[in-house]
């Protein structure tokens, strides 16, 4: 079943439940699909439709990250709960040792001796990891593995 189909069968259903947080935010993703279509002037494939939802758990990542600072705790909760609903539309994410064991590939394919090389082993990684793993998560680990 196609992403857009399960997100509207899901709002049904959450509708029927009266589950407040869940009809919130798959709305929330239904409009920024339809803003993107409307953008874009045709109807978005799966992989698009994933970015987007990628794009909007960033944010919600980038949010929580401020409302704890700000000691929002409420906030953070809502955000928190906005991205375990959007990550079950995502495929599986990739863990770390998966991640780690990606870039070890990637650094040997490409050759990477250095920090310096960086760009080279994402070029060869991102195909890989895209809306598999936060690009932050394995910004980290590539710098780790090389050693920057």
């Amino acid at each position: 079943m196609a992403i857009k189909e399960k997100l509207t069968e899901d709002m049904k259903s959450a509708m029927k439940a009266k589950e407040q947080l869940k009809l919130s935010t798959i709305r929330m993703i239904n409009s920024a699909i339809k803003n993107k279509e409307i953008d874009l002037r045709h109807p978005l494939e799966d992989n698009e439709v994933e970015a987007v939802i990628a794009t909007a758990i960033k944010q919600r990542r980038d949010s929580v990250e401020q409302y704890k600072a700000a000691g929002r705790m409420e906030l953070v909760e809502q955000e928190e709960g906005e991205i375990a609903i959007l990550l079950a539309y995502l495929p599986e994410q990739l863990t770390e040792e998966q991640i780690k064991k990606l870039v070890q590939d990637a650094v040997a394919e490409s050759g990477a001796k250095d920090a310096k090389d960086m760009g080279k082993v994402m070029k060869v990684l991102m195909p890989k990891t895209k809306g598999k793993a936060d690009g932050a998560v394995v910004n980290r680990i590539v710098k780790e593995v090389l050693g920057g």
